[in-house]
Protein backbone atom coordinates (compact mmCIF):
# COMPACT_ATOMS: atom_id res chain seq x y z
CA UNK A 1 0.00 0.00 0.00
CA UNK A 2 1.17 3.29 -0.69
CA UNK A 3 2.49 5.42 2.64
CA UNK A 4 0.56 8.09 3.61
CA UNK A 5 2.28 11.31 4.01
CA UNK A 6 1.16 14.33 6.10
CA UNK A 7 -0.94 15.62 3.42
CA UNK A 8 -2.86 12.44 3.35
CA UNK A 9 -5.85 11.28 5.53
CA UNK A 10 -6.51 7.91 6.56
CA UNK A 11 -9.94 6.58 7.73
CA UNK A 12 -10.61 4.93 9.95
CA UNK A 13 11.64 -17.75 34.15
CA UNK A 14 8.34 -17.15 36.32
CA UNK A 15 7.94 -13.85 35.36
CA UNK A 16 8.17 -14.76 31.56
CA UNK A 17 5.73 -17.38 31.50
CA UNK A 18 3.23 -15.96 33.42
CA UNK A 19 3.47 -12.48 30.69
CA UNK A 20 2.63 -14.88 27.80
CA UNK A 21 -0.01 -16.84 29.09
CA UNK A 22 -2.69 -16.58 31.60
CA UNK A 23 -1.85 -12.94 32.75
CA UNK A 24 -3.91 -12.13 29.77
CA UNK A 25 -6.94 -14.55 29.62
CA UNK A 26 -9.17 -12.03 30.84
CA UNK A 27 -8.96 -9.99 28.32
CA UNK A 28 -8.54 -12.48 25.47
CA UNK A 29 -11.74 -11.29 24.30
CA UNK A 30 -10.12 -7.92 22.69
CA UNK A 31 -8.30 -9.07 20.18
CA UNK A 32 -10.94 -10.52 18.14
CA UNK A 33 -12.41 -7.65 16.57
CA UNK A 34 -9.41 -6.37 15.13
CA UNK A 35 -8.90 -7.04 11.24
CA UNK A 36 -5.72 -8.13 9.93
CA UNK A 37 -2.10 -5.93 9.83
CA UNK A 38 -1.46 -4.26 6.31
CA UNK A 39 2.03 -4.86 4.53
CA UNK A 40 3.53 -1.56 4.08
CA UNK A 41 5.41 -1.50 0.84
CA UNK A 42 6.29 1.15 -2.00
CA UNK A 43 8.43 4.06 -2.20
CA UNK A 44 7.81 7.42 -0.02
CA UNK A 45 5.90 9.97 -2.13
CA UNK A 46 8.60 13.29 -1.67
CA UNK A 47 8.90 15.17 -4.87
CA UNK A 48 12.01 15.88 -6.92
CA UNK A 49 13.57 16.91 -9.94
CA UNK A 50 14.72 14.54 -12.25
CA UNK A 51 18.64 14.85 -11.28
CA UNK A 52 17.89 14.26 -7.83
CA UNK A 53 15.33 11.26 -8.67
CA UNK A 54 18.47 9.63 -10.16
CA UNK A 55 20.32 10.11 -6.92
CA UNK A 56 17.68 8.82 -4.31
CA UNK A 57 19.70 10.00 -1.84
CA UNK A 58 17.49 11.53 1.47
CA UNK A 59 21.29 12.07 2.76
CA UNK A 60 21.89 14.56 0.10
CA UNK A 61 18.80 16.22 0.55
CA UNK A 62 19.62 16.89 4.18
CA UNK A 63 22.96 18.14 3.66
CA UNK A 64 21.53 20.54 0.86
CA UNK A 65 18.73 22.11 2.54
CA UNK A 66 21.21 22.41 6.11
CA UNK A 67 23.61 24.54 3.91
CA UNK A 68 25.16 26.99 5.31
CA UNK A 69 22.60 30.00 3.87
CA UNK A 70 22.98 33.27 2.86
CA UNK A 71 22.43 35.85 5.64
CA UNK A 72 18.56 35.43 6.42
CA UNK A 73 15.79 38.78 5.66
CA UNK A 74 14.47 39.76 9.16
CA UNK A 75 11.14 40.44 7.51
CA UNK A 76 8.10 39.80 9.09
CA UNK A 77 6.90 37.71 6.29
CA UNK A 78 8.43 34.62 5.61
CA UNK A 79 7.22 34.73 2.24
CA UNK A 80 8.58 38.17 1.45
CA UNK A 81 12.07 36.73 0.25
CA UNK A 82 13.62 33.80 -1.05
CA UNK A 83 17.11 32.86 -0.29
CA UNK A 84 18.65 31.10 -3.10
CA UNK A 85 21.24 29.46 -0.95
CA UNK A 86 18.83 27.39 1.12
CA UNK A 87 15.96 26.62 -1.68
CA UNK A 88 16.04 22.97 -1.74
CA UNK A 89 16.08 21.44 -5.48
CA UNK A 90 13.63 18.41 -4.24
CA UNK A 91 10.62 20.46 -3.09
CA UNK A 92 8.49 23.04 -4.44
CA UNK A 93 8.69 26.39 -3.54
CA UNK A 94 6.84 27.94 -0.23
CA UNK A 95 4.86 30.55 -2.65
CA UNK A 96 3.65 27.14 -5.00
CA UNK A 97 0.09 26.76 -4.14
CA UNK A 98 -0.41 23.00 -2.79
CA UNK A 99 -2.31 22.18 -5.91
CA UNK A 100 0.46 22.81 -8.02
CA UNK A 101 2.42 19.91 -6.19
CA UNK A 102 -0.15 17.36 -5.60
CA UNK A 103 -1.99 17.47 -9.48
CA UNK A 104 -1.75 13.53 -9.35
CA UNK A 105 0.06 10.85 -8.96
CA UNK A 106 1.42 10.18 -12.63
CA UNK A 107 2.65 14.49 -11.91
CA UNK A 108 4.66 12.80 -8.69
CA UNK A 109 6.11 10.22 -10.52
CA UNK A 110 7.89 12.57 -13.18
CA UNK A 111 11.13 11.70 -13.61
CA UNK A 112 10.74 8.05 -12.13
CA UNK A 113 10.71 4.94 -14.57
CA UNK A 114 8.23 2.25 -13.30
CA UNK A 115 11.07 0.03 -13.03
CA UNK A 116 12.70 2.58 -10.53
CA UNK A 117 9.33 2.65 -8.52
CA UNK A 118 9.72 -0.93 -8.17
CA UNK A 119 12.99 -1.06 -7.03
CA UNK A 120 12.68 1.64 -4.51
CA UNK A 121 9.41 -0.20 -3.03
CA UNK A 122 11.45 -3.15 -2.49
CA UNK A 123 14.38 -1.50 -0.72
CA UNK A 124 11.94 0.58 0.90
CA UNK A 125 9.68 -2.32 2.33
CA UNK A 126 10.45 -2.69 5.96
CA UNK A 127 12.28 -5.61 6.38
CA UNK A 128 13.81 -5.47 2.49
CA UNK A 129 17.30 -4.76 1.15
CA UNK A 130 18.42 -0.98 1.52
CA UNK A 131 21.86 1.12 1.71
CA UNK A 132 20.19 2.35 5.45
CA UNK A 133 18.79 5.69 3.99
CA UNK A 134 15.20 5.16 4.22
CA UNK A 135 14.82 1.73 6.17
CA UNK A 136 17.54 -1.41 5.71
CA UNK A 137 17.80 -2.27 9.38
CA UNK A 138 15.66 -4.51 11.41
CA UNK A 139 11.99 -3.64 11.58
CA UNK A 140 11.68 -1.12 8.95
CA UNK A 141 13.85 1.79 11.38
CA UNK A 142 16.44 3.70 9.98
CA UNK A 143 19.03 2.43 12.06
CA UNK A 144 20.81 3.79 15.22
CA UNK A 145 23.63 5.42 13.03
CA UNK A 146 22.92 9.09 13.48
CA UNK A 147 24.23 9.82 10.07
CA UNK A 148 21.02 8.05 9.40
CA UNK A 149 18.71 9.91 11.38
CA UNK A 150 17.78 12.53 8.61
CA UNK A 151 14.74 13.44 10.15
CA UNK A 152 16.35 14.59 13.22
CA UNK A 153 19.00 16.71 11.15
CA UNK A 154 15.83 18.46 9.92
CA UNK A 155 13.64 19.03 13.07
CA UNK A 156 16.28 20.21 15.42
CA UNK A 157 17.24 23.44 13.37
CA UNK A 158 13.62 24.19 12.53
CA UNK A 159 13.07 23.97 16.34
CA UNK A 160 15.56 26.32 17.25
CA UNK A 161 14.69 28.80 14.55
CA UNK A 162 10.68 28.15 15.79
CA UNK A 163 12.29 29.33 19.52
CA UNK A 164 14.73 32.09 17.86
CA UNK A 165 12.02 33.74 15.80
CA UNK A 166 13.86 33.18 12.37
CA UNK A 167 10.33 32.02 10.56
CA UNK A 168 12.33 32.27 7.04
CA UNK A 169 14.49 29.34 8.00
CA UNK A 170 11.56 27.69 9.79
CA UNK A 171 9.76 28.17 7.28
CA UNK A 172 11.99 26.37 4.28
CA UNK A 173 11.92 23.58 7.06
CA UNK A 174 9.06 23.30 7.51
CA UNK A 175 8.09 23.10 3.66
CA UNK A 176 10.92 20.38 3.32
CA UNK A 177 9.81 18.31 6.45
CA UNK A 178 6.10 18.36 4.93
CA UNK A 179 7.37 17.12 1.78
CA UNK A 180 9.30 14.06 3.51
CA UNK A 181 7.05 13.16 6.54
CA UNK A 182 4.49 10.32 6.61
CA UNK A 183 3.00 8.37 9.53
CA UNK A 184 3.41 5.41 7.82
CA UNK A 185 7.03 4.92 6.40
CA UNK A 186 10.12 4.30 8.16
CA UNK A 187 10.96 5.53 11.42
CA UNK A 188 12.65 8.80 10.18
CA UNK A 189 9.68 9.41 7.80
CA UNK A 190 7.20 9.06 10.91
CA UNK A 191 9.58 11.01 13.26
CA UNK A 192 9.26 14.13 10.64
CA UNK A 193 6.00 13.46 11.12
CA UNK A 194 5.23 14.01 14.65
CA UNK A 195 7.87 16.33 15.25
CA UNK A 196 6.39 18.68 12.54
CA UNK A 197 3.20 18.06 13.99
CA UNK A 198 4.32 19.32 17.31
CA UNK A 199 6.33 22.41 15.77
CA UNK A 200 3.05 23.43 14.40
CA UNK A 201 1.30 23.50 17.49
CA UNK A 202 4.66 25.16 18.98
CA UNK A 203 4.79 28.41 16.95
CA UNK A 204 2.17 30.64 18.20
CA UNK A 205 3.17 29.91 21.62
CA UNK A 206 7.21 30.41 20.43
CA UNK A 207 6.63 34.04 18.03
CA UNK A 208 3.07 34.94 18.85
CA UNK A 209 0.01 34.28 16.74
CA UNK A 210 -0.14 37.84 14.40
CA UNK A 211 3.64 36.15 13.27
CA UNK A 212 2.78 32.31 13.71
CA UNK A 213 0.06 33.43 10.64
CA UNK A 214 2.26 34.12 8.19
CA UNK A 215 4.09 31.04 7.84
CA UNK A 216 2.64 28.59 5.68
CA UNK A 217 2.93 25.08 7.56
CA UNK A 218 1.74 21.69 6.06
CA UNK A 219 -1.22 20.23 7.11
CA UNK A 220 0.67 17.26 9.45
CA UNK A 221 -3.08 15.67 11.19
CA UNK A 222 -2.16 12.96 13.01
CA UNK A 223 -4.33 9.53 11.26
CA UNK A 224 -5.06 7.77 14.64
CA UNK A 225 -6.50 9.23 17.86
CA UNK A 226 -3.96 9.37 20.92
CA UNK A 227 -5.52 7.28 23.77
CA UNK A 228 -7.75 10.21 24.97
CA UNK A 229 -9.88 9.90 21.69
CA UNK A 230 -9.34 6.05 21.04
CA UNK A 231 -12.08 3.83 20.80
CA UNK A 232 -12.07 1.39 24.38
CA UNK A 233 -11.95 -2.06 23.01
CA UNK A 234 -9.08 -1.04 20.43
CA UNK A 235 -6.95 0.52 23.31
CA UNK A 236 -7.30 -2.11 25.44
CA UNK A 237 -6.08 -4.47 22.63
CA UNK A 238 -3.63 -2.13 21.85
CA UNK A 239 -2.22 -2.17 25.56
CA UNK A 240 -1.82 -6.01 25.61
CA UNK A 241 -0.42 -6.19 22.41
CA UNK A 242 2.21 -3.80 22.87
CA UNK A 243 3.14 -5.95 25.88
CA UNK A 244 3.63 -8.68 23.87
CA UNK A 245 5.44 -7.83 21.46
CA UNK A 246 7.90 -4.99 23.24
CA UNK A 247 9.57 -4.38 26.73
CA UNK A 248 9.00 -0.88 26.65
CA UNK A 249 6.52 -1.27 29.47
CA UNK A 250 6.34 -4.80 30.44
CA UNK A 251 9.74 -5.53 31.95
CA UNK A 252 9.56 -2.54 34.19
CA UNK A 253 6.32 -3.93 35.06
CA UNK A 254 7.78 -6.97 35.39
CA UNK A 255 10.39 -6.14 37.63
CA UNK A 256 7.73 -4.06 39.52
CA UNK A 257 5.36 -7.08 40.18
CA UNK A 258 8.32 -9.09 41.60
CA UNK A 259 9.36 -6.68 43.77
CA UNK A 260 5.50 -6.33 45.34
CA UNK A 261 5.44 -9.66 45.70
CA UNK A 262 8.36 -10.48 47.68
CA UNK A 263 7.51 -7.61 50.02
CA UNK A 264 3.86 -9.23 50.13
CA UNK A 265 5.83 -12.41 50.93
CA UNK A 266 7.71 -11.41 53.87
CA UNK A 267 6.67 -11.89 57.55
CA UNK A 268 3.37 -13.26 58.14
CA UNK A 269 0.39 -13.33 55.25
CA UNK A 270 -1.42 -10.07 55.73
CA UNK A 271 -3.51 -7.71 53.51
CA UNK A 272 -1.99 -6.18 50.60
CA UNK A 273 -2.76 -2.66 49.16
CA UNK A 274 -0.95 -1.01 46.05
CA UNK A 275 -1.33 2.43 45.00
CA UNK A 276 -0.99 2.76 41.40
CA UNK A 277 0.15 6.02 40.29
CA UNK A 278 1.18 4.54 36.35
CA UNK A 279 0.06 3.91 33.11
CA UNK A 280 -0.79 0.46 32.78
CA UNK A 281 -4.63 0.61 32.91
CA UNK A 282 -4.64 -2.50 34.52
CA UNK A 283 -2.76 -4.62 32.52
CA UNK A 284 0.62 -5.32 34.69
CA UNK A 285 -1.68 -6.49 37.36
CA UNK A 286 -2.82 -9.82 36.42
CA UNK A 287 0.46 -11.20 36.30
CA UNK A 288 1.08 -10.00 39.70
CA UNK A 289 -2.52 -11.36 40.92
CA UNK A 290 -1.26 -14.77 39.40
CA UNK A 291 1.77 -14.54 40.92
CA UNK A 292 0.64 -13.90 44.50
CA UNK A 293 -1.82 -17.06 44.19
CA UNK A 294 1.69 -19.25 43.81
CA UNK A 295 3.64 -18.05 46.92
CA UNK A 296 4.63 -21.71 48.64
CA UNK A 297 3.42 -22.60 52.19
CA UNK A 298 0.48 -20.79 51.67
CA UNK A 299 1.93 -17.51 52.31
CA UNK A 300 -0.70 -15.86 49.91
CA UNK A 301 -2.24 -12.51 51.26
CA UNK A 302 -5.41 -12.81 52.70
CA UNK A 303 -6.63 -10.30 50.55
CA UNK A 304 -6.17 -7.32 48.15
CA UNK A 305 -6.77 -3.57 47.47
CA UNK A 306 -5.72 -1.79 44.48
CA UNK A 307 -6.04 2.27 44.71
CA UNK A 308 -5.71 3.46 41.21
CA UNK A 309 -4.52 7.56 41.18
CA UNK A 310 -6.11 9.77 38.60
CA UNK A 311 -3.82 10.83 35.61
CA UNK A 312 -4.02 14.21 36.61
CA UNK A 313 -4.10 17.75 34.59
CA UNK A 314 -2.41 17.48 32.02
CA UNK A 315 -1.33 13.65 31.75
CA UNK A 316 1.75 12.44 31.12
CA UNK A 317 2.13 10.71 27.85
CA UNK A 318 0.09 7.05 28.09
CA UNK A 319 -1.37 7.97 31.15
CA UNK A 320 -4.62 8.86 29.72
CA UNK A 321 -7.54 6.67 28.92
CA UNK A 322 -10.64 6.88 26.54
CA UNK A 323 -14.03 8.11 27.90
CA UNK A 324 -16.00 4.75 29.01
CA UNK A 325 -12.66 2.52 29.48
CA UNK A 326 -12.93 0.49 32.59
CA UNK A 327 -10.49 -2.33 33.44
CA UNK A 328 -11.96 -3.19 36.80
CA UNK A 329 -14.75 -5.38 35.93
CA UNK A 330 -12.28 -7.59 33.89
CA UNK A 331 -9.92 -7.70 36.59
CA UNK A 332 -12.34 -8.54 39.05
CA UNK A 333 -13.51 -11.07 37.67
CA UNK A 334 -10.28 -12.69 37.01
CA UNK A 335 -9.21 -12.12 40.79
CA UNK A 336 -12.38 -14.28 41.32
CA UNK A 337 -11.48 -17.40 38.90
CA UNK A 338 -8.20 -17.77 41.09
CA UNK A 339 -9.65 -17.18 43.96
CA UNK A 340 -7.79 -14.09 45.41
CA UNK A 341 -10.20 -11.74 47.18
CA UNK A 342 -9.69 -8.29 45.00
CA UNK A 343 -10.82 -4.52 46.06
CA UNK A 344 -10.16 -1.81 43.20
CA UNK A 345 -10.52 1.87 44.82
CA UNK A 346 -10.06 5.15 42.82
CA UNK A 347 -8.76 8.57 44.21
CA UNK A 348 -8.38 11.93 42.42
CA UNK A 349 -5.07 12.82 44.64
CA UNK A 350 -2.57 10.94 46.76
CA UNK A 351 -4.11 13.26 49.61
CA UNK A 352 -7.52 10.57 49.29
CA UNK A 353 -5.45 7.46 49.83
CA UNK A 354 -4.77 7.80 53.50
CA UNK A 355 -8.98 7.63 54.01
CA UNK A 356 -8.20 4.37 52.08
CA UNK A 357 -5.34 2.79 53.79
CA UNK A 358 -6.19 0.65 56.18
CA UNK A 359 -4.63 -0.78 59.45
CA UNK A 360 -2.15 -3.87 59.39
CA UNK A 361 -1.83 -3.50 55.12
CA UNK A 362 1.53 -3.98 53.56
CA UNK A 363 1.56 -0.88 51.40
CA UNK A 364 3.78 -0.55 48.04
CA UNK A 365 2.98 2.86 45.99
CA UNK A 366 4.01 2.45 42.27
CA UNK A 367 5.39 5.23 39.96
CA UNK A 368 5.60 3.81 36.86
CA UNK A 369 6.15 6.80 34.55
CA UNK A 370 4.26 9.52 35.99
CA UNK A 371 6.58 12.27 37.27
CA UNK A 372 9.26 12.91 34.32
CA UNK A 373 6.65 15.46 32.43
CA UNK A 374 6.24 17.47 35.72
CA UNK A 375 8.11 20.08 36.96
CA UNK A 376 10.72 19.98 39.30
CA UNK A 377 8.22 21.33 42.19
CA UNK A 378 5.63 18.91 41.55
CA UNK A 379 7.78 15.98 41.67
CA UNK A 380 9.25 17.19 44.81
CA UNK A 381 5.68 17.53 45.72
CA UNK A 382 4.59 13.98 44.95
CA UNK A 383 7.52 12.43 46.18
CA UNK A 384 6.71 13.89 49.79
CA UNK A 385 3.23 13.12 49.97
CA UNK A 386 4.14 9.28 48.67
CA UNK A 387 7.04 9.61 51.73
CA UNK A 388 4.12 11.05 54.46
CA UNK A 389 2.16 7.72 53.22
CA UNK A 390 4.96 5.92 55.05
CA UNK A 391 4.98 2.65 52.18
CA UNK A 392 7.33 -0.18 53.01
CA UNK A 393 8.15 -0.13 49.20
CA UNK A 394 8.10 2.40 46.30
CA UNK A 395 8.53 1.44 42.71
CA UNK A 396 9.88 4.48 41.04
CA UNK A 397 10.09 3.59 36.91
CA UNK A 398 11.09 6.92 34.19
CA UNK A 399 12.46 7.37 31.31
CA UNK A 400 16.35 7.66 31.28
CA UNK A 401 16.43 11.33 29.79
CA UNK A 402 19.83 12.06 30.73
CA UNK A 403 20.44 15.67 31.29
CA UNK A 404 19.49 18.22 28.59
CA UNK A 405 20.73 21.95 28.25
CA UNK A 406 17.37 23.91 29.75
CA UNK A 407 16.19 25.46 26.14
CA UNK A 408 13.07 24.83 25.09
CA UNK A 409 15.04 23.13 21.87
CA UNK A 410 16.99 21.38 23.71
CA UNK A 411 14.34 19.56 25.98
CA UNK A 412 12.88 19.26 22.38
CA UNK A 413 15.74 17.35 21.17
CA UNK A 414 15.57 15.08 24.01
CA UNK A 415 12.10 14.03 23.65
CA UNK A 416 12.32 13.69 20.16
CA UNK A 417 15.88 11.09 20.62
CA UNK A 418 13.52 9.29 22.85
CA UNK A 419 10.91 9.01 20.08
CA UNK A 420 13.24 8.00 17.82
CA UNK A 421 13.98 4.89 20.02
CA UNK A 422 10.11 4.29 20.17
CA UNK A 423 9.55 4.32 16.57
CA UNK A 424 12.31 2.42 15.50
CA UNK A 425 11.99 -0.34 18.28
CA UNK A 426 8.37 -0.18 17.99
CA UNK A 427 8.91 -1.02 13.86
CA UNK A 428 10.90 -3.91 15.10
CA UNK A 429 8.04 -4.93 17.59
CA UNK A 430 5.66 -5.41 14.97
CA UNK A 431 7.64 -6.53 12.25
CA UNK A 432 7.56 -3.83 9.98
CA UNK A 433 3.36 -4.16 9.61
CA UNK A 434 1.63 -1.22 9.78
CA UNK A 435 -2.08 -1.39 11.82
CA UNK A 436 -4.41 0.16 13.87
CA UNK A 437 -2.51 -1.12 17.46
CA UNK A 438 0.93 0.37 16.29
CA UNK A 439 -0.90 3.57 15.10
CA UNK A 440 -2.70 4.14 18.12
CA UNK A 441 0.52 3.69 20.16
CA UNK A 442 2.63 5.63 18.09
CA UNK A 443 0.40 8.38 18.68
CA UNK A 444 0.41 8.68 21.76
CA UNK A 445 4.13 8.33 22.41
CA UNK A 446 4.09 11.39 19.91
CA UNK A 447 2.16 13.50 22.35
CA UNK A 448 5.60 13.79 24.22
CA UNK A 449 7.21 16.00 21.57
CA UNK A 450 4.70 18.41 22.10
CA UNK A 451 4.96 18.15 25.54
CA UNK A 452 5.69 21.27 28.22
CA UNK A 453 9.45 22.31 28.23
CA UNK A 454 10.47 20.04 31.19
CA UNK A 455 14.02 18.28 31.15
CA UNK A 456 14.20 15.00 31.11
CA UNK A 457 16.31 13.73 34.00
CA UNK A 458 18.56 10.33 34.12
CA UNK A 459 18.93 7.70 37.15
CA UNK A 460 21.19 10.01 39.13
CA UNK A 461 19.68 13.51 39.32
CA UNK A 462 15.98 10.81 40.44
CA UNK A 463 18.26 9.12 43.13
CA UNK A 464 19.00 12.90 44.84
CA UNK A 465 15.37 13.46 44.31
CA UNK A 466 14.29 10.30 45.98
CA UNK A 467 17.00 10.68 48.93
CA UNK A 468 15.62 14.39 49.19
CA UNK A 469 12.17 12.58 50.19
CA UNK A 470 13.27 10.39 52.65
CA UNK A 471 13.75 7.19 50.77
CA UNK A 472 16.62 4.67 50.28
CA UNK A 473 17.64 2.49 47.37
CA UNK A 474 17.06 -1.08 48.06
CA UNK A 475 18.05 -4.21 45.61
CA UNK A 476 15.52 -6.47 43.28
CA UNK A 477 16.79 -9.32 44.23
CA UNK A 478 18.85 -11.99 41.99
CA UNK A 479 15.87 -14.10 41.41
CA UNK A 480 13.65 -10.90 40.82
CA UNK A 481 16.64 -9.80 37.83
CA UNK A 482 17.15 -13.31 36.45
CA UNK A 483 13.35 -13.70 36.01
CA UNK A 484 13.35 -10.19 34.07
CA UNK A 485 16.21 -11.17 31.53
CA UNK A 486 14.70 -14.29 30.88
CA UNK A 487 11.53 -11.98 29.98
CA UNK A 488 13.90 -10.00 27.74
CA UNK A 489 14.64 -13.16 25.35
CA UNK A 490 11.07 -12.78 23.85
CA UNK A 491 11.44 -9.53 22.37
CA UNK A 492 13.68 -8.79 19.71
CA UNK A 493 17.29 -8.75 19.67
CA UNK A 494 17.82 -5.07 20.10
CA UNK A 495 17.14 -4.70 23.28
CA UNK A 496 19.32 -5.08 26.73
CA UNK A 497 18.77 -4.73 30.14
CA UNK A 498 21.42 -4.14 32.61
CA UNK A 499 21.98 -4.67 36.67
CA UNK A 500 23.85 -3.94 40.00
CA UNK A 501 25.16 -7.57 40.67
CA UNK A 502 23.54 -8.10 44.26
CA UNK A 503 23.35 -4.69 45.44
CA UNK A 504 20.93 -1.48 45.30
CA UNK A 505 20.60 0.14 41.88
CA UNK A 506 17.92 0.62 39.35
CA UNK A 507 17.93 -2.42 36.01
CA UNK A 508 17.89 -0.39 32.70
CA UNK A 509 16.40 -0.91 29.56
CA UNK A 510 18.30 0.00 26.90
CA UNK A 511 17.69 -0.36 23.14
CA UNK A 512 20.44 -0.44 20.81
CA UNK A 513 22.83 0.41 23.57
CA UNK A 514 20.96 3.97 23.72
CA UNK A 515 19.09 4.39 27.72
CA UNK A 516 15.29 4.29 27.30
CA UNK A 517 14.36 3.73 31.46
CA UNK A 518 14.97 2.61 34.37
CA UNK A 519 13.01 0.90 36.88
CA UNK A 520 14.32 1.35 40.83
CA UNK A 521 13.22 -0.09 44.28
CA UNK A 522 13.02 2.58 47.36
CA UNK A 523 12.22 2.00 51.23
CA UNK A 524 11.29 4.71 53.92
CA UNK A 525 14.86 5.64 54.56
CA UNK A 526 16.08 4.88 58.56
CA UNK A 527 17.20 8.28 59.61
CA UNK A 528 14.25 10.05 57.90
Amino acid sequence: MKPMSCHDQEHPAELAAATSSTGFDWLEDSLSFLAADVDIAGGYGWWCNPAAAQQDDIGSVVAHTLSPPAPLPTSSSPLAHASPSIASPVVSSPSEPSSKKRKSPAHRASGHSSSNQRRRAERDRPGGGGNGKKGGSKGGGAGSDRDTRWAEQLLNPCAAAVEAGNLSRAQHLFYVLGELASFSGDANHRLAAHGLHALSRRLPAAVGPAAAASVRVPPCERPAPAFAGAEPRLFRASLIRFHEVSPWFALPNALANAAIARAAAAGAPRPLHVVDLGVSHGVQWPTLLESLTRMPGGRAPPSVRLTVVAAGTPPAPFSASPPGYDFSPHLLRYAKSINLPLAISRAACLDSVHSLAAPGEALVVCLQFRLGHTTADERARILNKVRGLNPELVVLSEVDGGGVDGTAAGGFAARLELLWRFLESTSAAFKGRDGEERRLLEAEAGTSVAAAEVAGEGRDAWRERMAAAGFEEAAFGDEAVESARSLLRKYDGGWEMSAPAGSAGAVALRWKAQPVSFCSLWRPACSA
